[in-house]
Protein backbone atom coordinates (compact mmCIF):
# COMPACT_ATOMS: atom_id res chain seq x y z
CA UNK A 1 0.00 0.00 0.00
CA UNK A 2 1.57 3.59 -1.20
CA UNK A 3 1.14 5.96 1.21
CA UNK A 4 0.06 9.32 -0.44
CA UNK A 5 -0.04 12.73 1.33
CA UNK A 6 -2.52 14.82 -0.74
CA UNK A 7 -2.91 19.19 -0.80
CA UNK A 8 -5.36 20.95 -2.69
CA UNK A 9 -8.44 18.38 -2.13
CA UNK A 10 -11.04 20.80 -4.39
CA UNK A 11 -12.91 20.72 -7.06
CA UNK A 12 -10.09 18.91 -9.35
CA UNK A 13 -8.25 17.06 -6.18
CA UNK A 14 -11.48 15.69 -4.50
CA UNK A 15 -12.29 13.09 -6.81
CA UNK A 16 -8.45 12.27 -6.84
CA UNK A 17 -8.67 11.88 -3.42
CA UNK A 18 -11.80 9.85 -3.65
CA UNK A 19 -10.01 7.40 -6.69
CA UNK A 20 -6.73 7.02 -4.97
CA UNK A 21 -8.55 5.35 -1.87
CA UNK A 22 -10.84 3.21 -4.56
CA UNK A 23 -7.46 2.53 -5.96
CA UNK A 24 -6.19 0.99 -2.78
CA UNK A 25 -3.90 3.83 -1.28
CA UNK A 26 -3.50 5.18 2.23
CA UNK A 27 -4.16 8.88 1.84
CA UNK A 28 -3.61 12.03 4.28
CA UNK A 29 -5.05 15.23 2.88
CA UNK A 30 -4.67 18.63 4.12
CA UNK A 31 -8.10 19.75 5.32
CA UNK A 32 -7.23 23.51 7.04
CA UNK A 33 -10.96 23.93 8.57
CA UNK A 34 -13.11 21.60 10.35
CA UNK A 35 -15.64 21.49 7.14
CA UNK A 36 -12.83 20.68 4.90
CA UNK A 37 -11.69 17.53 7.22
CA UNK A 38 -15.00 16.35 7.28
CA UNK A 39 -15.43 16.11 3.35
CA UNK A 40 -11.88 14.62 2.99
CA UNK A 41 -13.15 12.28 5.58
CA UNK A 42 -16.44 11.53 3.76
CA UNK A 43 -14.01 10.26 0.53
CA UNK A 44 -12.62 7.34 2.76
CA UNK A 45 -9.15 9.67 3.40
CA UNK A 46 -7.41 10.37 6.67
CA UNK A 47 -7.71 14.27 6.86
CA UNK A 48 -4.64 16.38 8.90
CA UNK A 49 -4.44 19.59 9.46
CA UNK A 50 -0.47 20.27 9.27
CA UNK A 51 1.48 20.03 6.39
CA UNK A 52 4.37 19.10 7.67
CA UNK A 53 2.52 16.22 9.28
CA UNK A 54 1.06 15.00 5.18
CA UNK A 55 4.80 15.31 4.01
CA UNK A 56 5.98 13.22 6.65
CA UNK A 57 6.45 9.46 5.77
CA UNK A 58 4.51 9.75 2.28
CA UNK A 59 5.56 7.46 0.10
CA UNK A 60 4.41 10.40 -2.99
CA UNK A 61 3.13 14.13 -2.11
CA UNK A 62 0.34 15.46 -4.54
CA UNK A 63 0.32 19.10 -4.73
CA UNK A 64 -2.92 20.36 -6.37
CA UNK A 65 -3.57 23.91 -5.90
CA UNK A 66 -4.24 26.55 -8.23
CA UNK A 67 -1.38 29.10 -8.95
CA UNK A 68 2.54 28.71 -9.00
CA UNK A 69 2.88 31.29 -5.88
CA UNK A 70 0.72 28.52 -3.88
CA UNK A 71 3.18 25.64 -5.13
CA UNK A 72 6.00 27.76 -4.24
CA UNK A 73 4.22 28.25 -0.19
CA UNK A 74 3.66 23.99 -0.14
CA UNK A 75 6.66 23.25 -1.04
CA UNK A 76 8.64 25.69 1.34
CA UNK A 77 11.78 24.33 2.86
CA UNK A 78 10.28 23.04 6.26
CA UNK A 79 7.64 20.95 4.42
CA UNK A 80 10.35 18.97 2.09
CA UNK A 81 12.57 18.14 4.66
CA UNK A 82 10.07 16.51 5.97
CA UNK A 83 9.70 13.76 3.58
CA UNK A 84 11.56 11.09 3.24
CA UNK A 85 14.54 10.40 0.85
CA UNK A 86 13.54 8.70 -2.16
CA UNK A 87 10.03 9.94 -2.16
CA UNK A 88 8.25 11.59 -4.45
CA UNK A 89 6.48 14.79 -5.19
CA UNK A 90 4.51 15.72 -8.31
CA UNK A 91 3.24 18.84 -9.11
CA UNK A 92 -0.52 18.85 -10.97
CA UNK A 93 -0.34 22.88 -10.67
CA UNK A 94 -0.47 24.80 -14.09
CA UNK A 95 3.08 26.89 -13.83
CA UNK A 96 7.04 27.39 -14.89
CA UNK A 97 9.34 24.88 -15.65
CA UNK A 98 11.56 27.18 -13.92
CA UNK A 99 9.23 26.73 -10.56
CA UNK A 100 9.73 23.04 -10.60
CA UNK A 101 12.97 23.04 -11.72
CA UNK A 102 13.84 25.08 -8.47
CA UNK A 103 12.11 23.30 -6.28
CA UNK A 104 14.14 19.86 -7.21
CA UNK A 105 17.16 22.09 -7.33
CA UNK A 106 16.77 22.41 -3.38
CA UNK A 107 15.33 19.10 -2.48
CA UNK A 108 18.23 16.31 -3.20
CA UNK A 109 16.89 12.70 -2.29
CA UNK A 110 13.23 13.55 -3.39
CA UNK A 111 11.67 12.93 -6.93
CA UNK A 112 10.52 16.00 -8.19
CA UNK A 113 7.73 15.34 -11.01
CA UNK A 114 5.58 17.86 -12.94
CA UNK A 115 2.58 16.55 -13.91
CA UNK A 116 -0.09 18.82 -15.33
CA UNK A 117 -3.47 17.83 -16.33
CA UNK A 118 -5.84 18.59 -19.73
CA UNK A 119 -9.25 18.07 -18.22
CA UNK A 120 -12.18 18.29 -15.38
CA UNK A 121 -13.52 16.37 -12.23
CA UNK A 122 -15.46 13.90 -14.62
CA UNK A 123 -12.44 12.97 -15.95
CA UNK A 124 -10.97 12.12 -13.10
CA UNK A 125 -13.85 10.60 -11.66
CA UNK A 126 -13.50 8.24 -15.02
CA UNK A 127 -10.14 7.28 -14.52
CA UNK A 128 -9.23 9.39 -17.68
CA UNK A 129 -7.51 12.49 -16.95
CA UNK A 130 -5.08 13.12 -19.22
CA UNK A 131 -0.97 14.24 -17.68
CA UNK A 132 2.03 15.97 -19.31
CA UNK A 133 4.68 14.45 -17.09
CA UNK A 134 7.89 15.60 -16.74
CA UNK A 135 10.98 13.72 -14.43
CA UNK A 136 13.61 11.01 -14.56
CA UNK A 137 12.41 7.77 -16.11
CA UNK A 138 12.90 5.61 -12.67
CA UNK A 139 10.88 8.23 -11.38
CA UNK A 140 8.08 8.83 -13.74
CA UNK A 141 8.00 4.70 -13.86
CA UNK A 142 7.88 4.30 -10.06
CA UNK A 143 4.91 6.96 -9.80
CA UNK A 144 3.33 5.70 -12.66
CA UNK A 145 1.14 3.32 -10.53
CA UNK A 146 -0.71 6.21 -8.14
CA UNK A 147 -1.22 8.66 -11.23
CA UNK A 148 -2.88 5.51 -12.49
CA UNK A 149 -5.61 6.11 -10.06
CA UNK A 150 -7.26 8.80 -11.94
CA UNK A 151 -4.61 9.38 -15.21
CA UNK A 152 -5.34 8.40 -18.46
CA UNK A 153 -3.35 8.34 -20.72
CA UNK A 154 -0.15 9.45 -18.76
CA UNK A 155 2.08 11.35 -21.30
CA UNK A 156 5.89 11.02 -20.28
CA UNK A 157 7.33 13.97 -22.21
CA UNK A 158 10.71 14.74 -21.32
CA UNK A 159 12.82 15.72 -18.48
CA UNK A 160 11.47 17.94 -15.66
CA UNK A 161 9.51 20.91 -16.82
CA UNK A 162 8.96 19.50 -20.00
CA UNK A 163 5.12 18.23 -18.50
CA UNK A 164 5.02 22.16 -18.15
CA UNK A 165 6.29 23.48 -20.68
CA UNK A 166 3.89 20.91 -23.44
CA UNK A 167 0.66 22.08 -21.20
CA UNK A 168 1.47 25.61 -22.04
CA UNK A 169 1.83 25.28 -25.16
CA UNK A 170 -1.22 23.32 -25.35
CA UNK A 171 -3.25 25.84 -23.24
CA UNK A 172 -2.07 29.01 -25.76
CA UNK A 173 -3.00 26.97 -28.76
CA UNK A 174 -6.64 26.09 -27.02
CA UNK A 175 -7.02 29.98 -26.54
CA UNK A 176 -5.61 31.26 -29.77
CA UNK A 177 -8.55 28.48 -30.83
CA UNK A 178 -10.95 30.00 -29.19
CA UNK A 179 -10.21 33.32 -30.84
CA UNK A 180 -10.37 32.02 -34.28
CA UNK A 181 -13.81 30.18 -33.60
CA UNK A 182 -15.16 33.50 -32.35
CA UNK A 183 -13.83 35.45 -35.41
CA UNK A 184 -15.37 32.55 -37.65
CA UNK A 185 -18.60 33.69 -35.62
CA UNK A 186 -18.23 37.12 -36.49
CA UNK A 187 -18.14 36.27 -40.31
CA UNK A 188 -21.02 33.82 -39.68
CA UNK A 189 -23.25 36.53 -38.13
CA UNK A 190 -22.45 38.77 -41.19
CA UNK A 191 -22.93 36.53 -43.43
CA UNK A 192 -26.89 35.64 -41.95
CA UNK A 193 -25.84 32.37 -39.61
CA UNK A 194 -26.87 31.73 -36.26
CA UNK A 195 -24.24 31.12 -33.91
CA UNK A 196 -25.74 28.43 -32.59
CA UNK A 197 -26.54 26.19 -35.94
CA UNK A 198 -22.83 27.60 -37.66
CA UNK A 199 -21.24 26.44 -34.22
CA UNK A 200 -23.20 22.90 -34.58
CA UNK A 201 -22.34 22.61 -38.08
CA UNK A 202 -18.80 23.16 -37.93
CA UNK A 203 -18.42 20.44 -35.72
CA UNK A 204 -19.33 17.71 -38.58
CA UNK A 205 -16.94 19.73 -41.39
CA UNK A 206 -13.43 19.87 -41.60
CA UNK A 207 -12.96 23.08 -39.71
CA UNK A 208 -13.90 20.94 -36.56
CA UNK A 209 -11.52 20.90 -33.65
CA UNK A 210 -12.05 18.81 -29.74
CA UNK A 211 -12.05 23.14 -28.98
CA UNK A 212 -15.15 23.58 -31.23
CA UNK A 213 -16.92 19.81 -30.05
CA UNK A 214 -16.58 22.09 -26.77
CA UNK A 215 -17.95 25.43 -27.61
CA UNK A 216 -21.05 24.40 -29.40
CA UNK A 217 -22.05 21.94 -26.46
CA UNK A 218 -22.02 25.66 -25.19
CA UNK A 219 -23.81 27.42 -27.34
CA UNK A 220 -21.70 29.92 -28.30
CA UNK A 221 -18.21 31.48 -27.85
CA UNK A 222 -18.89 33.99 -24.99
CA UNK A 223 -20.68 31.78 -22.83
CA UNK A 224 -17.39 28.87 -23.12
CA UNK A 225 -14.61 31.86 -22.43
CA UNK A 226 -17.10 32.80 -19.78
CA UNK A 227 -16.52 29.48 -17.77
CA UNK A 228 -13.37 29.10 -18.84
CA UNK A 229 -10.89 32.56 -19.13
CA UNK A 230 -9.55 32.47 -15.07
CA UNK A 231 -8.15 28.81 -15.81
CA UNK A 232 -7.05 29.55 -19.38
CA UNK A 233 -6.27 33.46 -19.15
CA UNK A 234 -4.03 32.41 -16.07
CA UNK A 235 -1.76 29.85 -17.94
CA UNK A 236 -1.73 32.31 -21.03
CA UNK A 237 0.04 35.30 -18.69
CA UNK A 238 2.27 31.95 -17.70
CA UNK A 239 3.57 31.84 -20.93
CA UNK A 240 4.10 35.17 -22.46
CA UNK A 241 5.74 35.59 -18.69
CA UNK A 242 8.21 32.91 -19.99
CA UNK A 243 8.70 33.71 -23.19
CA UNK A 244 9.48 37.34 -22.52
CA UNK A 245 12.30 36.09 -20.02
CA UNK A 246 13.75 34.00 -22.73
CA UNK A 247 13.57 36.90 -25.03
CA UNK A 248 10.76 35.12 -27.43
CA UNK A 249 7.42 35.53 -28.33
CA UNK A 250 4.66 33.18 -29.29
CA UNK A 251 4.35 33.84 -32.15
CA UNK A 252 1.19 34.17 -34.20
CA UNK A 253 -0.88 32.26 -31.73
CA UNK A 254 -0.27 35.99 -30.05
CA UNK A 255 -2.63 37.61 -32.78
CA UNK A 256 -5.99 35.73 -32.12
CA UNK A 257 -5.10 34.76 -28.49
CA UNK A 258 -7.04 37.77 -26.84
CA UNK A 259 -9.95 37.60 -28.73
CA UNK A 260 -10.08 33.88 -26.98
CA UNK A 261 -9.90 34.51 -23.56
CA UNK A 262 -11.12 38.31 -22.96
CA UNK A 263 -15.09 37.54 -21.34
Amino acid sequence: MTCVGFVGAGRMGSPMVSRLVESGHYVRALGRTDEKRQAITALGAQAVAGIHDIARDADVLVVCVFTDEQVVQVCSPGVLSAMSPGSALVVHTTGSPRTVQTIAAHSPGIDVLDAPVSGGPHNIAAGGLTMFVGGPDDAVARVRPVLAAYGDPILHVGPLGAGQAVKLTNNALFAAQIGLLREAVALGDRLGVDEAQLLEAITHGSGSSRVAGFVAAGGSVDSFVERTSEFIGKDVEVVRKIAAELGETIGLLDNVINAGIQP
